[in-house]
């Protein structure tokens, strides 16, 4: 026997057991939450993933249970589903991040399917909203996965010093993590650029004011003859400046100069035959008569 059929021999086992492993994760999958960040305080948005059906039955419709301490959630459309906003009244009114009163809470997001998820499928869901500005705090997303046979409830919260994955059905859940250079409505980080630009007695800011004026220099650029221009090159004749418009004003208003040929009345008080006729050019010769 060759050693290439030793080979072959021996990568079948492997290639059967990565076969059979490739068949049994899609079982022991989760409905997992992954945030597109997990900053306090700041906006997000949580991708829900459905990796499976209910013991090979195809996926109808998905329920996810929002935490109470978020207040209002945006839900991504899906083309396969139905989306639908669970809206509950608080007991007492609370003020949002924005200080403006609240009396009314997203209380849960419903996905129902037009188009079942087959079971060998996976699928996203994503919402969006902001995150309370609590540093540590455990957002938890009880989810029911409903399907055309049976239903499955990612509704358990692991015990104190418990491990998620140690729990048969976990509910979805991230840690909120401490902000990075403070959360989405902070107004510290706009008050040092507020503080810099100092308005004007007109009313401009004096960094757009300083702005314009830089810009019109390098429009306008260095004038020859005038202070600030570019010297002229030794031995090398400098170009007369070109007029400005107070300047054409001021030629306009001068007085034309008249040629001393000219009578005071000007060309119109010559004879017509001068202005027909040059005055060099002699007698007019006489017209001839045919005989």
């Amino acid at each position: 026997m060759s050693i290439r059929t030793f080979a072959r021999l021996g990568a079948l086992p492997a290639a059967t057991a990565a076969i059979a492993l490739s068949l049994a994760t899609p079982a022991s999958a989760h409905v997992t939450a992954t945030p597109s960040t997990a900053a306090a305080g700041s906006y997000t948005v949580v991708t829900f993933s459905v990796g499976h059906g209910c013991e090979g039955s195809p996926t109808t419709k998905l329920e996810i249970q929002v935490p109470e301490s978020v207040l209002s959630v945006t839900p991504s459309r899906n083309p396969f589903y139905d989306v639908e906003k669970t809206i509950e009244q608080l007991d007492e009114p609370v003020a949002d991040a924005h200080g403006n009163e609240v009396t009314e809470r997203t209380a849960s997001i419903v996905y129902t399917a037009t188009t079942p998820l087959p079971d060998g499928e996976r699928d996203a869901f994503e919402l969006s909203f902001q995150l309370p500005d609590a540093e540590g705090e455990m957002l938890t997303f009880p989810t029911v996965q409903t399907c055309q046979t049976g239903e499955t409830g990612w509704v358990e919260v692991p015990a104190e010093g418990q491990d998620a994955d140690e729990l048969e059905s976990p509910a979805p859940a991230f840690e909120i993590v401490a902000a990075e250079g403070g959360g989405h409505g902070d107004d510290a980080a706009a008050e040092p650029a507020a503080d810099e630009a100092e308005t004007t007695d007109d009313g401009e800011t004096t960094e757009t004011t300083e702005a314009a004026a830089d810009a019109g220099d390098r429009l306008a650029g260095p004038r020859l003859g005038r202070p600030g221009g570019r010297p002229a090159r030794p031995g090398r004749r400098r170009s007369r400046p070109r007029p400005d418009a107070l300047d054409l004003v001021t030629s306009a208003a001068r007085p034309v100069r008249r040629h001393p040929a000219l009578p005071p009345g000007g060309a119109g008080s010559l004879p017509h035959w001068s202005r027909s006729r040059s005055s060099c050019s002699g007698p007019r010769r006489p017209r001839r008569t045919p005989s």
